[in-house]
């Protein structure tokens, strides 16, 4: 059974007022049978949703520590019982080439199938959810919600979005029903087979492409590359709207021939048109005493990403930097003009650049 802890009430639920539901919820429900697993012997599972292939012996869970064993069958114990809530601006996410200046209603469980050192949401990441408060609110609860506060997307994030996945997909069919967009913001880690559910489930996807070596993956993130490169290639392969996410790490991912690389194969497997923000890292987690990126930094991986023939290149968590703002390639004007998360400008038409007709990569309306 789940506990509702008061105490983690502030890092754990960002929004109660206003979003008209009740801060204590109802009843825990049952919990939810977990799709993509296996049965083997002895009552052991073998869960197929992520690479981890975790085997979980009967009355325990796997490494995301929200999927359990339960008498041989895999359940997920925060499937209708999110941890956090928000109302936020689109390209906070970021999201900047779908349906930009449109809010978002953000939902998270608890729980992660990577461990990066530098978490900036470790406090529902990387925790068991019985430490966390957490509302009862069943998929169509949370469409509800959407309808009611007006915002046209649903968008999960804060922790791993893959580890409560049968939560996701049964909002996702609900909201595009009742005409709500979903966003996905994840790190990739997952497999193929449920990745592609999902793209078909879902109106855009976010994957932090945390750095471009194996022992990056393995000494910070606690996971592998080749995985996250395939899901790239799954997403960019289904039409889904896809955008990433490298966040430059002094010292650990900010070489530039290692940028260059990453540049180089994001333009080959994925397409120029794909929109990549590099974001910089500021203290967090187990990293807490590590320097803040360098604004040059982040410029020459900008930089590198335009000789490599990226098209929308972005420098994040830089409030009021001009490459915050969308240009259009053909004509290097303008076309949207942000300061931080507002949208102080826009000069599209029908996804096309006001001043040239070059159409903007993206999705507008």
């Amino acid at each position: 059974m789940l506990r509702r802890s008061p105490l983690l009430l502030g890092l754990s639920f960002l929004l109660v007022a206003g979003l008209g539901v009740s801060p204590t919820g109802s009843p825990a429900r049952d919990w939810h049978e977990a799709s993509y697993y296996e049965k083997l012997d002895r009552g052991n599972v073998r869960c197929r949703l992520c690479p981890r292939g975790c085997i979980i012996p009967p009355g325990t869970r796997g490494v995301c520590r929200v999927r359990e064993n339960r008498g041989g069958t895999l359940y997920s114990v925060v499937y209708g019982r999110p941890c956090s809530m928000s109302r936020e601006p689109i390209e906070k996410a970021p999201f900047f080439h779908f349906l930009s200046g449109s809010s978002r209603l953000c939902i998270a469980t608890p729980g992660c199938n990577q461990s990066c050192k530098y978490c900036q949401n470790w406090e529902i990441s990387q925790r068991p959810p019985e430490d966390l408060f957490f509302r009862d609110m069943p998929p169509e609860s949370v469409v509800a919600l959407a309808k009611e506060i007006g915002t046209p997307i649903i968008c999960f994030t804060f922790s791993e979005p893959v580890v409560f996945f049968e939560y996701m997909c049964d909002i996702a069919r609900l909201a595009r029903r009742a005409g709500i967009r979903t966003a996905v913001v994840t790190g990739g880690y997952i497999n193929p087979e449920p990745l592609r559910e999902l793209c078909g489930l879902v109106d855009a996807i976010k994957i932090d492409l945390k750095g471009f070596t194996d022992d990056f993956y393995r000494n910070v993130c606690g996971s592998s590359l080749k995985p996250v490169l395939e899901a790239c290639r799954v997403v960019a392969g289904s039409g889904t709207h896809l955008e990433l996410v490298n966040l430059v790490v002094p010292a650990l991912n900010d070489d530039s021939a290692e940028i260059r690389r990453m540049c180089q194969w994001i333009a080959w497997n994925l397409g120029d048109t794909v929109p990549i923000h590099f974001t910089r890292f500021g203290p967090a987690y187990r990293m807490g005493n590590s320097p803040p990126t360098p604004i040059p930094t982040l410029e020459q991986a900008a930089g590198i990403a335009d000789r490599a023939g990226l098209r929308y290149v972005f420098v994040g968590n830089v409030p009021g930097h001009e490459r915050e703002d969308t240009f259009c390639p053909e004509c290097g004007r303008v076309v949207i003009d942000r300061q931080a998360y507002t949208i102080v400008a826009r000069e599209l038409e029908d996804g096309k650049c006001r001043f040239c007709e070059t159409r903007i990569s993206g999705v507008w309306d």
